[in-house]
């Protein structure tokens, strides 16, 4: 059947989507799915991102808010039939769903500003890429520390210091910033990836000082309690708290921050995939850097991005970000569960 043609209003309403161009005839009566982290990131898409994306592309977008692991549980159990279409999640979660074929190559074509993004936020074969830039270094309470007379930390081992017994929040391994110091650690004693063993060293002596281990990611609480005064944890998180009016600094440590880079990623044979390649087209806009970073202090991936004076000193900016290395996550996740269990049995029952 022929189909009919449209009214000369609306195909000049449709034209004038200078964002996404005309919806696809599969995307047209659907609704875009996007899995992605709670809290502020959420916030943050349903108010600076989300709104300008339906207008443009006069479609409906659908958030599901839940941790990394959790998303790519859901694109595994889905893999049949997928029902989500952009995927946002760590870096290192992100190599394992690549490894299981869950993600699909970016469209050059389609994601213009793919050559905009800085080196680190490249993945490889550009199934996926990064979108926003942190730092996993240190954090501690400045009242207490000024109080108590402790010296602010630089390096990770200062989280060794005797006055903090009791009074640590030492992250599990079971998320990113566990294993960021596992990672740190190692590098401090000689090792690596590939050489771990340095690793476990060096965490155990901080682990002799923690009150509790955890596996939220958001350690916000132990802060505010009083349980804690110090941890290894991101700069945007210690931000977020400090932009509130507690008494908290980040520290990128003397021997290297590692990277956190959040991931935008088209879901394999996503049922609106045209309109998920145009969404992530959509967050390396410069627009939506700047939002990233003001909503949520997430240093933005793209080059050229101006950020207003008293917001770059609080993100990882370009220059901070060339100081940060790639990160083997090959190695790590071939090796994870048995760091994990070993972390369980060395660790967090010493």
């Amino acid at each position: 059947m022929t189909p009919r043609p449209l009214a000369a209003g609306l195909l000049a309403g449709l034209l004038a989507l200078t964002s996404c161009g005309a919806p696809t005839p599969s995307a047209a009566p659907g609704t875009l799915v996007i899995a992605g982290y709670g809290g502020s990131y959420e916030e943050a898409f349903k108010q600076s991102v989300i709104p300008g994306f339906e207008k443009s592309c006069s479609c409906k977008v659908t958030y599901i808010a839940g941790s990394s692991t959790d998303t790519v549980a859901k694109l595994k159990a889905q893999q049949a039939a997928p029902q989500i279409d952009v995927a946002l999640i760590d870096d290192g979660v992100q190599a394992q769903a690549v490894e299981a074929g869950l993600l699909a190559p970016l469209d050059p074509k389609v994601v213009t500003n793919l050559p905009n993004v800085i080196d680190l936020a490249r993945l490889p074969g550009d199934v996926g890429v990064g979108f926003s830039l942190n730092a996993t270094g240190l954090a501690y309470n400045t009242d207490y520390y000024a109080k108590n007379g402790l010296p602010a930390p630089k390096r990770l081992a200062d989280l060794e210091n005797p006055g903090l017994k009791g009074k640590l929040v030492m992250p599990s391994i079971t998320q990113t910033y566990g294993l960021g110091a596992l990672l740190i650690a190692a590098k401090v004693g000689g090792g690596s990836e590939q050489d771990i063993e340095p690793g476990f060293a060096g965490v155990k002596k901080i682990a002799a000082n923690a009150v509790t281990f955890d596996t939220t990611a958001d350690v916000s609480n132990y802060f505010l309690q009083g349980q804690a005064v110090a941890t290894v944890w991101g700069n945007s998180r210690v931000q977020t708290l400090a932009d509130k009016g507690f008494p908290i600094a980040f520290v990128y440590p003397e021997e290297g921050a590692l990277p956190l880079i959040a991931t935008v990623n088209v879901v394999n044979k996503a049922p609106h995939a045209d309109l998920a390649q145009k969404f992530v087209n959509t967050l390396l806009e410069p627009s939506a850097q700047q939002a990233m970073a003001a909503s949520n202090f997430n240093g933005p991936v793209v080059r050229g991005v101006t950020l207003d004076p008293s917001l770059a000193g609080k993100v990882v900016d370009q220059n901070r970000a060339a100081d940060l290395r790639k990160l083997d996550w090959e190695t790590i996740n071939k090796n994870r569960s048995a760091w994990t269990e070993r972390w369980n049995k060395e660790v967090e029952t010493s």
